[in-house]
C-alpha cells in the first residue's frame, strides 16, 4: 500500500465545501466529531497506512491488535477520505437524529470494532476455503466497513422505496448488496470483504442479537457509573436511545430533557383544556339550574364575555 502523495488534496477541499454548504450548525454533533476525527487523522495520521491497516497476517498473528482501532480513521487518499465522508454526513444525519446522539456513538464506536473483527473473519475464512495464503495479507483501512453498517441501519428505519445504483433503480432493501456488488466490479481494488464484514454487523443489528446485547451493556454500564439521567429508553417505535433523544429533528440538539406537563394537563390537548375550562365554567354558572346549559361549547364572543365577568362578580 502506497503513502498518499502530498499536494493539493482536492477532495479534502470538496469535502470541507460540502461541509460548510451544509452547515456546521445543521450537523449533529456526534457526526460532526466523527468527521473531524477521519479529516484530523488524515491530515495527521497516528501510524504511516502500512501500519494502521488491518489484515490477519499483521493483527492476528503478530498481535498487533490496536489496527482494529486505526484502521477505520486512516484513508489511503483524498478522494478515499471525500466519498466516505460524504456518505458519513448524510446518514449521521438521518441516523443521529432518528437514535439521538449517545446511542449514535455507541453504535458508530461499536460498528467500528465489530466491522473490522468480521472483516478479519472472513479473510481468514477466505484464506482456509481456497487454500491461498494471500487473504490473510490483505490489508485494508478507511470508513466503508461502518458506512455500509449504516446504510442497512438506515434503509431498515426507512424501508421501502428505491435507491439508484449506476442508473438502474434497485429496491431500498436490496441497495446495500447492489452497492457491494457494483463497487467491488467497478473498483476492483477496494476491499470487497471490508464492505461485507459492514453489512453483516448491520445485519446482525437489525436482524441479529447485536441490539439487544448493545442495549444491556449500555443498561449495566450506565448504572455501574451512576450517570444521573442517562439511563437508557426505548420509545415507541423500538428505536433505543437515551435522554436526549429528539423525535422531532431539533436542529439546536440540546441535551435538555424534556419535561411531562401530564400531571398539570392530565395529557390534554390545548383545545382540550379549554373545552374541559370552558364547561366548568358554565357548570359554575348554572349550578342553581337543574341542567348545564344546553348550547354547550359553542359560545359567541358576548356569552363568553359575559361569562367571564359573572365569574369575576363572585370572586
Amino acid at each position: 500500500m502506497q503513502r498518499r502523495s502530498r499536494g493539493v488534496n482536492a477532495g479534502l477541499l470538496l469535502l470541507l465545501s460540502q461541509i460548510f454548504h451544509v452547515g456546521i450548525n445543521n450537523i449533529p454533533p456526534v457526526t460532526l466529531a466523527a468527521l473531524a476525527v477521519n479529516i484530523w487523522f488524515f491530515l495527521s495520521p497516528l501510524k504511516p497506512l502500512l501500519s494502521s491497516c488491518l489484515s490477519v497476517e499483521k493483527c492476528y498473528q503478530e498481535k498487533e491488535w490496536q489496527r482494529l482501532l486505526l484502521s477505520p480513521f486512516h484513508h489511503a487518499d483524498d478522494w478515499h477520505l471525500y466519498f466516505n465522508m460524504v456518505s458519513m454526513l448524510w446518514k449521521g444525519i438521518h441516523l443521529e437524529r432518528r437514535l439521538g446522539s449517545r446511542w449514535f456513538a455507541y453504535v458508530i464506536t461499536t460498528f467500528s470494532l465489530l466491522t473490522g473483527v468480521v472483516y478479519l473473519f472472513l479473510e481468514f475464512a477466505l484464506a482456509e476455503f481456497m487454500g491461498d495464503p494471500g487473504f490473510k495479507r490483505n490489508c485494508g483501512v478507511g470508513f466503508s466497513g461502518v458506512l455500509f453498517a449504516l446504510k442497512v441501519l438506515n434503509n431498515h428505519y426507512c424501508p421501502g422505496g428505491f435507491v439508484n445504483i449506476l442508473g438502474f433503480p434497485v429496491p431500498s432493501r436490496f441497495g446495500c448488496w447492489a452497492e457491494l456488488l457494483a463497487i467491488y466490479f467497478i473498483s476492483p481494488g477496494t476491499s470487497f470483504a471490508g464492505h461485507l464484514a459492514g453489512i453483516l454487523v448491520g445485519l446482525l443489528y437489525t436482524h441479529g442479537p447485536l441490539k439487544k446485547i448493545m442495549e444491556t451493556c449500555a443498561g449495566i454500564f450506565s448504572f455501574s457509573n451512576g450517570y444521573p439521567g442517562q439511563r437508557p429508553y426505548f420509545n415507541n417505535s423500538g428505536y433505543p436511545g437515551f435522554q436526549d433523544y429528539y423525535p422531532h429533528g431539533s436542529p439546536g440538539y440540546h441535551a435538555e430533557v424534556p419535561r411531562n406537563y401530564d400531571a398539570y394537563t392530565a395529557g390534554l390537548s390545548e383545545e382540550e383544556q379549554l373545552e374541559r375550562a370552558i364547561r366548568a365554567s358554565l357548570w359554575d354558572r348554572g349550578n342553581s339550574r337543574s341542567t348545564p346549559p344546553s348550547y354547550g361549547f359553542r359560545l359567541s364572543p358576548e356569552e363568553m364575555r359575559r361569562t367571564r365577568l359573572h365569574r369575576f362578580d363572585r370572586q
